[in-house]
């Protein structure tokens, strides 16, 4: 909870002005039962208008006191709670965008979704209710009791026996309601994976006919997130009717020793009269409590999920580099070995180096590592073994914003948001339309985005759900070519295209990106054939190595791959 409440710091002030309103309002509203006794023993009975209007006007300026103290000052701490939760969830926003793909994996995409939307409006309803009820229950509450006492110290004993009681209940429940509440968030975690997933694949859904299936599927993470909200519940909202049980034999105690006292004459009416209305006030302020701890359980359990993310160091630090490359090389891995779990290598003893303006083909099936080799050299994630250089320099002494701004890269499950196809393409970096429009040709999409009537101002829905699969492509490697990277990757984003288009785009990146090392992951050899440099994985292994005349003469594997596409001719 330190780390949530350090984004109170910037709105001290503010706070501690609130915060003084609402104690002078709360104060005012205190001060009405006790005027309004003092009315009845002392001013009634002389029977002067002017008096008992003098302290009706007193009255009417507390109460009114206490209407505007209290909307004031909750009004400015909607507003402190309001910048609060925008600095909390842009720095939780901006750490999920800076987690390690790594650290992503470990959080998963359901959890830090759950964790930006409803853990942090759990934290926001509790620091709302901290300054407009935190404040004003325990003045009432302690102000309530000490001008009891004042007034009649025996009623107010009996008042004050049950209190302990009630302070017992809601701290018992409460140390329950933390882990009740972190497994709810959890469940929570599980129903967003299980909509995302089926919000993604409803296109396969809806053609197998699997809407029954998915909604059973549904139906047993919704049912288990609502057994688990059912248990927390039982178990929180126990406290209200206890509570309940117990004020209410508190007042029955007071009245029956009030009515004692007044019989007695020690005692009068007008004290049970205000009795009455200040056990009212802390009866209120009591269940203001228990809602206050209901709603710390749900924030405690967010904010230490929240503090989890922001909380979470660098997996992969800088360090500094061992002047060991050798700089003529672009890329260069040397004894490469990684394993996403630990266990079996997903890359193993991987060498290769290209050199500036050199290409690198990168073929294989269905999980021999291809991609694998393109995450570590942006280091979505550290190898195990080995070491990486760029520029002879290791990667891991790069900062993020060095090594991003080497890259251009097109992957083939990459995304497109709902804007223009010129803003999709220039992504939020400073892009000319010229150097767009000359992507664009390279790419092979200028043709058909020309042709459309509103040209590169066409609106793309989000994901591209309007354009064929070809076009969202040749759009995503018109963004990875549109900044002039010295280092273009293109992973398997060329599947979509017809022969003949991916036969142009090779010759287009041939002429126009000769400055740049290109490096291209495919299962076509058709798109790896004309590098400089093509290895074949299987299972993590380089089991080929070499160009595309050599590779058909000593390696069966990729000589069957060859032969399986078209006979093993192409067009070029």
């Amino acid at each position: 909870m330190k780390r949530i409440f350090s984004y109170l710091t910037p709105y001290k002030r503010r706070m501690t002005l609130g915060i003084t309103i609402k104690i002078l309002g709360t104060l005012a509203e205190l001060l009405i039962p006790f005027i309004l006794t003092y009315i009845l023993e002392h001013v009634i009975i002389t029977m002067e208008i002017p008096r008992i209007v003098l302290y009706g006007v007193i009255m009417i300026l507390c109460s009114v006191a206490a209407c505007v103290g209290n909307v004031t000052a909750n009004r400015m701490a909607a507003k402190v709670t309001a910048d609060f939760s925008i600095a909390m969830r842009k720095d939780l926003f901006s750490k999920t965008l800076y987690l390690s793909a790594h650290d992503t994996d470990q959080f998963t995409i359901p959890s830090l979704e759950s964790r930006t939307t409803s853990d942090t409006y759990n934290v926001q309803n509790f620091i709302g209710m901290m300054q407009r009820m935190g404040i004003r229950a325990p003045i009432l509450l302690l102000g309530g009791v000490g001008i009891t006492l004042f007034m009649d110290s025996a009623l107010a004993l009996v008042m004050i026996a049950t209190m302990p009681f009630i302070f017992v209940t809601v701290y018992g429940v409460a140390r329950r309601g933390v882990p009740l509440y972190t497994k709810v968030q959890k469940s929570t975690d599980d129903m967003i994976r299980v909509v995302r997933e089926d919000v993604l694949g409803v296109r396969v859904i809806k053609a197998l006919s699997k809407n029954d299936y998915e909604n059973r599927r549904y139906d047993g993470y919704n049912y288990a997130l609502t057994k688990q909200e059912r248990h927390a519940s039982i178990v929180m909202n126990a406290v209200n009717p206890i509570m309940t049980l117990l004020m209410n034999l508190g007042i029955a105690g007071v009245i029956a020793v009030a009515a004692y006292r007044v019989s007695a004459g020690t005692s009068s009416a007008a004290t049970v009269i205000a009795f009455t209305q200040y056990f009212t006030l802390i009866s209120m302020a009591l269940m203001s409590l228990s809602r206050m701890f209901i709603m710390y359980t749900k924030c405690a359990a967010s904010a230490n999920r929240i503090s989890e993310v922001l909380d979470m160091p660098d997996s992969f630090p800088l360090t500094e580099d061992d002047g060991k490359g050798d700089p003529s090389s672009k890329i260069s891995f040397e004894n490469v070995t990684f394993s996403y779990l630990g266990k079996k290598p997903n890359l193993e003893n991987i060498t290769l180096s290209v050199p500036k303006g050199g290409t690198l083909g990168i073929i294989g099936a269905t999980g021999s590592g291809k991609s694998t080799v393109v995450k570590l050299l942006l280091r979505f994630y550290d190898a195990d073994s080995g070491t990486i250089r760029i520029d002879g320099k290791k990667i891991s002494s790069y900062t993020k914003e060095e090594l991003a701004s080497m890259f251009g890269v097109a992957l083939q499950n990459d995304f497109l948001y709902a804007d223009t196809i010129e803003e999709n393409i220039r992504f939020g970096r400073e892009i000319s339309h010229e150097d767009i429009v000359r992507a664009a040709k390279i790419a092979q999409a200028y043709d058909f985005i020309s042709a459309m009537p509103d040209g590169f101002q066409h609106m793309i829905s989000s994901k591209g759900t309007n354009l064929s699969g070809g076009q969202r492509q040749r759009i995503l490697i018109a963004r990875a070519i549109a900044a002039h990277p010295g280092i273009l990757i293109l992973d398997d984003s060329s599947s979509a295209l017809d022969y003949k288009t991916d036969a142009n785009l090779r010759h287009a990146l041939k002429e126009s990106m000769s400055d740049s090392t290109v490096i291209t992951a495919a299962q076509r050899v058709s798109s790896v054939k004309s590098c400089d440099l093509i290895l074949v994985l299987d299972e993590g292994r380089v089991i080929g190595r070499g160009k595309h005349e050599d590779l058909l003469e000593n390696c069966a594997e990729y000589r069957q791959i060859s032969d399986s596409q078209m006979g093993g001719a192409f067009l070029d």
